[in-house]
C-alpha cells in the first residue's frame, strides 16, 4: 500500500517500507487534549490518509461496504473501527482518528521524504496548532507504530525461492529502519511507545488465497513475521536503558493474538476465520469495493475475524 506518501529506508531504492506514517492531531471538543495520540504504520493503522493520496478519486476503503458497521466509509481498511480508535477512545479522545492529510498542510505532501521523522518534523513546525506542540506535550503523548506488513508480502513475493539468510538479511534491514525512526522520534522528544508484534502474516486470507493453502497457514511468512518480532523487544529495550532517557514502551503480542482467534474462533465468537467476509475467490479475499469485482460481502461481518483480504473486522 505504498503510493507516493513512502519513505526510502537507508537502503535507497532497495528497500520501501510502506508506511503511511500518520502523525494524528486529536481535537478534544474546545482546543486540544492533555496528550496526543500519534500513530504511524500500514493500512492496518491507516486512519484515512491513503485516499488522501491516491490517484483513484474512489478508492475501494472510501467507499461501501467498508465502515459499513458505522455507516461511514471514511477511508480506513476495516469495516468499523481500527485498532488506533479504540485506543484513542481510552484516552478519553473522541471521535476516533482523524487523518492527518484531511488538515490544511503548509508544505506540499508529495514531497518524497527520506524518514517519517522529517514529516513529523515538518507537521510540527507548519501546522497552526504549532503553539500547543510544546516539548511536554509530545514527551506526555503516545506514539503506536505499526510496519511490515506490506515489506513481507512483497519480499516473499518477489522472492519465492530466497535463502534463509537473504530472509533474515531482510528482516535486519526492516526493523534495523524501524529502530532508526524509533531513535529519531525519541531524539525529537516522544518518549512513550507501543509497538505491536506483526500479525501471522501467512495466515491472512488473501495468502491463503494467492498461495492456495486451503485451511493451512503458509509459513514461510509466519517465519518472517516471527524474526521481525523477535527483534522488536530488544530495540525497544536498549532505547529503555539509557540513563535518564524516560524512554517507556509496551509490545503487544499481535501475533499470538491472531493465531488463538484464528485457530480458536469460536473462543471468541468469531464462526469464521480463514476466509473474508468482503471480496471473491476461494477464501473471499480479493477485490472488497472495488467498482470492477463484484465481491461478495457476508451477511454478519462480526461473525468473521477478517473484513477483507488482509484486514480485521
Amino acid at each position: 500500500m505504498a503510493g507516493k506518501f513512502s519513505f526510502v529506508s537507508v537502503m535507497g531504492a532497495l528497500l520501501v517500507l510502506t508506511i503511511f506514517h500518520d502523525p494524528i492531531i486529536v481535537d478534544a471538543g474546545q482546543g486540544v487534549p492533555e496528550v496526543a495520540l500519534f500513530t504511524f504504520g500500514d493500512s492496518y493503522y491507516d486512519a484515512g490518509n491513503k485516499a488522501f493520496l491516491s490517484k483513484n478519486k474512489n478508492p475501494p476503503q472510501t467507499l461501501w461496504p467498508y465502515g459499513k458497521s458505522r455507516d461511514d466509509p471514511n477511508g480506513k481498511f476495516s469495516e468499523g473501527y481500527i485498532v488506533p480508535d479504540f485506543i484513542a477512545e481510552f484516552m478519553s479522545i473522541p471521535n476516533g482518528i482523524p487523518p492527518a492529510l484531511n488538515l490544511v498542510l503548509i508544505f506540499h505532501v508529495e514531497l518524497a521524504l527520506p524518514s517519517p521523522t522529517l514529516l513529523f518534523l515538518g507537521l510540527r513546525r507548519n501546522l497552526s496548532m504549532i503553539s500547543t506542540w510544546s516539548d511536554d506535550y509530545i514527551e506526555k503523548s503516545l506514539f503506536m507504530i505499526y510496519i511490515g506488513t506490506e515489506d513481507y508480502l512483497n519480499f516473499t513475493k518477489t522472492n519465492p525461492t530466497a535463502t534463509a539468510s537473504a530472509q533474515q538479511a531482510f528482516v535486519t534491514s526492516v526493523t534495523n529502519k524501524l529502530k532508526t525512526d524509533i531513535g529519531l522520534l525519541y531524539s525529537l522528544g516522544a518518549s512513550k511507545f507501543a509497538v505491536p508484534m506483526l500479525a501471522p502474516l501467512g495466515c491472512l486470507p488473501i495468502v491463503r488465497q494467492e498461495y492456495k493453502t486451503g485451511n493451512d497457514c503458509y509459513e514461510p511468512l509466519n517465519d518472517l513475521a516471527k524474526q521481525h518480532n523477535e527483534k522488536i523487544g530488544p530495540i525497544l529495550n536498549e532505547y529503555a536503558k539509557k540513563p535518564n532517557g524516560g524512554f517507556q514502551f509496551t509490545v503487544l503480542d499481535f501475533y499470538n493474538a491472531v493465531i488463538r482467534r484464528t485457530t480458536r474462533s469460536y473462543n471468541y465468537r468469531f464462526y469464521v476465520a480463514n476466509s473474508s467476509c468482503c471480496g471473491v475467490g476461494t477464501h473471499n479475499a480479493y477485490g472488497c469495493g472495488m467498482a470492477n469485482v463484484h465481491s461478495k460481502l457476508c451477511e454478519y461481518q462480526r461473525s468473521y475475524f477478517f473484513f477483507d483480504g488482509r484486514h480485521n473486522t
